[in-house]
């Protein structure tokens, strides 16, 4: 390549907007029902508290199985035909769900569109056409794009539920995945190479590792809560504001400024816990914010202007979280296990939603409002007891070094110098792909040193 290694290409970004595009298509499809579904689902056939919630995080149960071997077969196979089938799989499932008039039939398209599990595919295909030093970049890239599908999503579906009811919206939910497919042969290159980044995918060898570190699987439980009791929220929200007197086709007008403002409120505390490396006080704060807003709504769920400030605090503790868990997992994996324990967060994350579903439907159907938002706070506080107890996460950021061609012996060597170098935390030389992965404090770090070991630091 003869691009500035400062800058992406054109060919880089041109990959990260439309595989962005994907994604947002996709997590659109799957957000948009959230605020409607509830008050749809009361004139299904069959329909219970129980099923209701199910047929909402379902999706989170066939994503959480599926998403590492749609990684692994598109290795073999080719990331873009994993990818395009993938979507296949998620337009069939809109379908389904769009042409039931049963309430399970649409938990069986649910789980379909959650086996349309493309993630990490994408991600696979986003490693192949960037460049090491600016994947985090593009990362971050998709990352902003599924939380701005989040946000859209929320105002959309109230939206489009009055122009064309959510049998509509799983219908459109299946257009968008169609476009999806023309997004990714149309805009995405073709990698010159497609291989297996050892930084970015799972490693079976690696998961009892991931598993038996207690700070990782804090994250794991941490994500795993934050995901259940949003989807758990769910199961009542759009309930209690119809209830609070705001008709169905004007939750919107709730939902745009609660988000748009839990958003821009939460963004300047993300920013301090990493410049100003108080990452552990954030976290517990946040929690205690979401530990809040569910007593809050326990108590005060009937009246809309409680509701709605309710809401906003909730969200604010939830966008400051969902943004800062993946930052954290990065930094406490180890080096050579990122990949593994970024696959095992995010199926901690869908097992959540599913659970969140179910769990949540059937505590709102035993015990209804108020006992659903106390069930949320509970398990909030056994989360604040888990995050006030953490260890002071070091604060370290990823470096990737390419390197000329070695033997074991030489990599063995490496891997000791580069430890040695001031600022380094970690080091894993892949003597296959002339590449070191380090994890470093940029404080500390002596740049100068570092640099002698790699063709481009």
């Amino acid at each position: 390549m003869n691009e500035s290694p400062m800058r992406m290409s054109a060919g880089e970004k041109r990959a990260a907007t439309a595989l962005a595009g994907i994604f947002t298509f996709r997590m659109l499809g799957l957000f948009m029902i959230l605020p409607v579904f509830a008050l749809y689902a009361q004139d299904l056939d069959g329909v219970t508290p129980t099923l209701m919630g199910l047929a909402i995080g379902i999706y989170g149960l066939t994503q959480a199985v599926l998403q590492i071997p749609y990684g692994m077969a598109s290795d073999r196979f080719g990331r873009k035909r994993v990818i395009a089938l993938g979507l296949l799989v998620f337009a069939a499932g809109s379908i389904i769900a769009a042409s039931a008039d049963s309430i399970t039939g649409v938990i069986v398209g649910r789980a379909v569109q959650g086996a349309g599990a493309v993630a990490a595919a994408v991600m696979a295909l986003l490693a192949d056409l960037t460049r090491e030093e600016h994947r985090t970049k593009a990362m971050a890239f998709i990352g902003m794009s599924i939380g701005l599908s989040f946000l859209v999503a929320m105002v959309a579906g109230p939206l489009l539920n009055q122009w064309i009811g959510v049998p509509g919206i799983f219908g459109f939910t299946a257009v968008l995945a169609l476009l999806g497919i023309a997004l990714l042969y149309g805009f995405v290159p073709d990698p010159a190479t497609e291989r297996r980044h050892r930084d970015l995918a799972p490693a079976l060898t690696q998961v009892r590792r991931v598993l038996v570190d207690a700070e990782l699987v804090r994250t794991d439980v941490g994500i795993f809560v934050l995901h259940m009791v949003l989807t758990a929220g769910f199961v009542a929200l759009p309930l209690a504001l119809r209830d609070a007197g705001l008709a169905p086709g004007d939750h919107w007008l709730v939902y745009l400024p609660v988000m748009v403002v839990a958003m821009a409120v939460a963004i300047p505390f993300i920013i301090a816990a990493e410049r100003r490396r108080a990452m552990k006080q954030v976290l517990v704060g946040a929690v205690a914010v979401l530990v809040l807003a569910e007593f809050g709504l326990a108590q005060f769920h009937t009246g809309l202007t409680a509701l709605v400030l309710l809401m906003g605090v909730f969200f604010i503790g939830f966008n400051l979280l969902e943004a800062s868990l993946p930052s954290l997992v990065s930094k406490l994996a180890p080096v050579e296990s990122k990949g593994t324990a970024m696959g095992v967060y995010s199926s901690a994350q869908f097992l959540g939603a599913f659970m969140g579903g179910w769990v949540g439907g059937r505590m709102f159907g035993d015990y209804g409002f108020q006992g659903l938002f106390l069930a949320c706070a509970a398990v909030l506080l056994l989360w604040l007891g888990l995050v006030a107890t953490m260890r002071r996460p070091r604060h370290l950021s990823t470096r990737i070094l390419h390197l000329d061609e070695m033997d074991l012996h030489g990599a063995d060597r490496l891997r000791l110098e580069l430890a040695a170098v001031p600022g380094v935390a970690e080091v894993a030389v892949n003597v296959e792909d002339r590449t070191a992965y380090l994890k470093v404090d940029n404080e500390a770090l002596d740049a100068a040193a570092l640099g002698r070991f790699s063709r481009s630091a």
